[in-house]
């Protein structure tokens, strides 16, 4: 069975920066979950994409790095091959993907807070 530190050493370099992204994301989704405030939406969303993009970008030199490996490969190399390849770049989509869902629910829970603070003072 599978540990997470094998997922993320398969995953290669490109799981440090989604890493590091996904932190910031996740603090910042954090913060606006406990004090919602307008300011923090921008930041919120360039942050999203920046962790998709950084974990998409592992992936694709993954990828990449599999291709070329197997062009120079043995033909006796099993054609199942480039299939773990991409899996294992693979790994780095799913990670940006964690920490994306994790901070929707946070900034959710922001947004619950801020909708429900309207409805209050409509009702008032």
């Amino acid at each position: 069975m599978s540990t997470f530190l094998d997922h993320f050493r398969d995953g290669g370099w490109g799981m440090f920066p989604t890493l590091g992204f996904g932190l910031v994301l996740l603090a910042v989704a954090v913060r606006y979950a406990s004090r919602p405030e307008r300011r923090f939406v921008p930041l919120l969303v360039t942050l999203n994409l920046l962790t998709v993009a950084s974990g998409a970008l592992g992936c694709v030199s993954g990828v990449i790095v599999t291709a070329q490996a197997y062009e120079r490969a043995s033909p006796e190399l099993s054609p199942s091959i480039p299939f773990l390849g991409v899996g294992e770049s693979l790994n780095n989509v799913a990670f940006a993907l964690m920490f994306v869902v994790v901070g929707a629910m946070a900034t959710s829970l922001g947004a619950w807070k801020i909708a429900r603070e309207g409805d209050a003072i409509r009702a008032s």
